[in-house]
């Protein structure tokens, strides 16, 4: 059998079904790590280090897969993306995370529906098994208490939801990175009273990683009860507009002359340029990652599609939901207050901020991935 037919997830079908793994399943496999040259550049594969990142991968498949029952393991998309996208990934995190004496911060740049949950979800999965404790925080965990969001509102009507830049703490999520950046691996030592005994090395300090209730005030939502860590090798950062930077007046200002959808009023516009002007207090949280990588949709307007779905199902269910026109108002206040087709392709376009960017298509699969820069330059 020609090795350039054989793909890897019918290998990794195989393995499943109680194969294992054989020499020809290994070059095989070796050919595909660097047939796809975007991926190959991003995750740092040549033709000299191939096969030993295959037997890595092969390892780490092998290691989790009574742990993935939670997961569709027999997906072809499933198995697919996890052979070419999250376990590489994880052996790049562990690499970083490596060469830092202190916990590695990943920022994670992605709409709705774009798969931030199940991608922090296996990472934590495949990284503890490389020996590395990870935690999850969403931009989403820094929102504003409920009696903060409401004077908020009086002060500005426009804030109708939580979500736009504004409605977060934002020295909340600064106090958290920095704790965590200046802690010790399984060793915390407190950062906020440098003269405090518990700088002493036998008192571990814990760090408080902030919750957000959605369900509470029905369904405005308030802070909940902190998670308590006493260590964390990597933390993984994730929202709809981490890292996203404010774009140049003049750049906004053409972008909102061509009226693009959903802005169509001069109101519109002004809320646009608003809400760029407070991505401004955002960047010393932003400063505080080590690495960024961007879910990129093909299309953006396909998250309103993926919404709609979800809130079928949770309806399905037996849940309460929101109908399609109110749904429909909600995603596009969001593409008001920060528009995907500026925002997030401007900071894909820039290239030396972003060191990763995944392709996501219309039905959910994962298409180029590559870094910002390489993808740049092959457009």
């Amino acid at each position: 059998m020609d090795r350039s037919t054989v793909t890897p997830v019918e290998i990794l079908h195989r393995w499943h079904a109680g194969n294992r793994p054989s020499p020809r399943d290994f070059e095989h496999l070796a050919f595909w790590e660097l047939a796809d040259d975007l991926r190959s550049r991003a995750f740092g594969i040549t033709p000299d280090n191939a096969a030993d990142v295959v037997r890595c991968k092969t390892d780490l498949f092998f290691s989790i897969l009574d742990e993935l029952h939670t997961f569709p393991l027999k997906s072809t998309v499933f198995l697919e993306t996890l052979w070419n996208l999250w376990l590489p990934l994880a052996m790049q995190l562990s690499t970083a995370k490596q060469s830092l004496n202190r916990p590695l911060i990943q920022g994670i740049l992605g709409g709705q529906g774009t798969g931030k949950t199940t991608l922090c979800q296996v990472l934590r999965l495949i990284l503890a098994k490389l020996g590395y404790s990870t935690v999850s925080l969403s931009l989403d965990d820094l929102y504003k208490t409920y009696a903060d969001r409401q004077q908020l509102q009086k002060a500005d009507p426009r804030l109708i939801w939580r979500g736009p830049p504004g409605t977060h703490d934002i020295d909340l999520g600064i106090a958290v990175l920095d704790k965590l950046r200046a802690s010790q691996t399984r060793n915390l030592a407190a950062v906020d009273n440098p003269q405090s005994d518990a700088l002493k090395p036998d008192i571990i300090k814990n760090i408080e990683i902030p919750r957000f209730d959605k369900s509470a005030y029905a369904g405005a939502g308030d802070r909940s009860q902190p998670e308590i860590i006493s260590g964390a090798d990597i933390l993984l950062f994730e929202g709809w507009f981490v890292g996203v930077n404010p774009v140049v007046d003049a750049k906004l200002n053409e972008f909102l002359a061509a009226a693009p959808f959903p802005i169509s009023t001069e109101s519109d516009c002004q809320f646009a340029r608003d809400m760029n002007a407070k991505l401004h207090d955002y960047l010393l949280l932003w400063n505080r990652l080590d690495r960024l990588m961007v879910l990129y949709p093909q299309d953006y307007r396909i998250s309103q599609v993926w919404r709609n779905q979800a809130e079928r199902e949770m309806m399905a269910a037996g849940k309460s939901g929101m109908s399609e026109a109110e749904i429909n108002r909600f995603v596009e206040y969001f593409w008001k207050a920060l528009h995907p087709e500026l925002f997030i392709k401007s900071i894909v376009e820039e290239g030396d901020r972003v060191d990763l960017v995944i392709e996501i298509l219309g039905d959910r699969t994962v298409g180029k991935i590559g870094r910002a820069i390489d993808l740049k330059l092959s457009h």
